[in-house]
């Protein structure tokens, strides 16, 4: 998937929860202008279909564009339709990851254990979301890594932000997704704009240091 390889330019991924259709275009545009490649709207948002398809308008296929809290197959089909790429869901469900795969978009579940890594992997999930990371720490990660495929990557999500970045990265972790660290519905556009380009130059610093 073409789209896919946006993820590995800024393993990052902005969770946009509570965002309105209003307002949805300047928070995208300052995320993107910071480097972000990579926008989550969380279905429990006012609107979400909405801001999806105005994300898209507005970014097209220079950010990958999806909804997050997906838990249903046919709010798979409404992210496809509103122009959405990426599904995250903050569980292990196969159907869910095949319908997305199907429709050649990247599929990101989330997982805790071992069993529901390999589950996810099985189902054809190559990126996966610890998730809620902060209950686990970057250690969990670590032994995770000792036995998982070399072409999954993990991202944490969940309690996680820009000082914590380099814990992650030497415990082995490929990304984040980051969601009041980068944004909450009463944040000012600057803010928003400063927390994004602080993430996205601490990834890049503890990357080079690898």
């Amino acid at each position: 998937m073409p789209h896919e390889r946006l993820l590995d330019e800024i393993p990052l991924v902005a969770i946009l929860r509570g965002v309105v259709p209003d307002r949805v275009e300047a928070v995208g545009d300052a995320l993107f202008s910071a480097g972000i490649r990579a926008i989550e709207v969380p279905l429990n948002s006012p609107e979400p279909f909405k801001s999806i398809s105005r994300l898209r308008k507005l970014l097209g296929n220079s950010c990958l564009i999806g909804a997050g809290t997906v838990l249903r197959l046919d709010d798979v089909d409404r992210t496809r339709e509103a122009g959405g790429q990426l599904v995250v869901s903050p569980n292990t469900d196969s159907g869910i990851i095949a319908r997305s795969l199907s429709l050649d978009m990247v599929s990101m579940p989330g997982f805790a254990t071992a069993t529901e890594a390999f589950a996810a992997a099985k189902a054809g999930a190559t990126r996966l979301k610890l998730f809620p990371a902060a209950t686990y720490g970057p250690a969990h990660v670590t032994a995770l890594r000792a036995v998982l495929p070399d072409h999954i990557k993990v991202y944490a999500v969940g309690g996680v932000g820009s000082e914590q970045i380099g814990a992650w990265i030497r415990a082995g972790a490929a990304g984040f997704g980051f969601g009041s660290e980068l944004f909450k519905p009463d944040y000012a556009i600057a803010d928003i704009a400063a927390r994004a380009r602080r993430a996205v130059e601490t990834i890049g610093q503890t990357q080079q240091r690898k």
